[in-house]
C-alpha cells in the first residue's frame, strides 16, 4: 500500500514505477470527488456517487474506505482479492486512515509511505496545480501534517525530491518486500516439507 499527502507527487511516481514493473496490478480506487481535468472513470478513479459508495460499504464491497476532505475515497474488494488469489502483485494508492484499515484485516500488507521534502514545498506544490482554492489547499497542508505523523506506523518511509530517486527507492522497497519472511510463510513450509 502507497501513502503520500495530496500534492507530493504518488501519480508521477508512480505512473513511472508502472513503466519499470508493468506485472503489478494497479488498484483503481472509488471517490465520490468530481474528476480533475484528465482523470479518467475507471483509470484513475472510479467516480460514484455518496450513494453508490454507501451501497458498497453495507454489501461488505470495499476492502478499506475513509473520509478526506468531504469526500469518501476507498477500495473496491472484488478485484483486489481475485489478483491476490492469481499471486498477482496490487499496489494500492490509498489514504492513511485506509491502509490503516487494511492493515489490521492483512498484517502481511507492506504499508509504503512518501513524504514531501517539506511542508512548505507541498503547499507550493498544491499551489501550483491550480484545480482547488486556497482554503482548500490550506486545509489540505494541515491534512498533510496529521499523515505525516501516522507514517510512523508504515513499514517504509521515503522522501520525493527527485522523481528519479524516488522511483528508484520505491522500485527497490518493492522488490525487497517480496523477500520478507511474512510474504513467503508457504515457500517455507515447501521447503520444510522436502525435509
Amino acid at each position: 500500500m502507497f501513502s503520500a499527502p495530496s500534492g507530493c507527487g504518488k501519480g508521477t511516481v508512480l505512473n513511472e514505477l508502472f513503466k519499470r514493473l508493468p506485472d503489478i496490478h494497479y488498484s483503481v480506487s472509488a471517490t465520490t470527488r468530481a474528476p480533475r481535468d484528465g482523470e479518467v472513470d475507471g483509470k484513475s478513479y472510479y467516480f460514484i456517487t455518496k450513494d453508490e459508495f454507501n451501497n458498497l460499504i453495507k454489501t461488505n464491497g470495499m476492502l478499506e474506505y475513509a473520509s478526506f476532505c468531504g469526500n469518501y475515497y476507498g477500495t473496491p474488494k472484488e478485484k483486489i482479492m481475485e489478483c491476490l488469489e492469481n499471486g498477482q502483485d496490487v499496489i494500492l494508492e490509498i489514504e492513511t486512515a485506509g491502509a490503516m484499515m487494511v492493515k489490521a484485516v492483512h498484517p502481511e500488507a507492506v504499508l509504503i509511505f512518501m513524504l514531501p521534502p517539506s511542508v512548505e514545498e507541498l503547499k507550493s506544490r498544491l499551489i501550483g496545480r491550480g484545480t482547488e482554492d486556497m482554503d482548500t489547499i490550506l486545509r489540505r497542508v494541515g491534512e498533510a501534517s496529521r499523515e505525516i505523523q501516522l507514517s510512523r506506523n508504515y513499514d517504509f518511509v521515503f522522501v520525493n525530491d527527485k522523481l528519479d530517486e524516488a522511483v528508484d527507492t520505491l522500485t527497490g522497497i518493492i522488490k525487497y518486500s517480496k523477500n520478507l519472511t511474512g510474504n513467503n510463510i508457504d515457500l517455507i513450509k515447501g521447503v520444510l516439507e522436502q525435509c
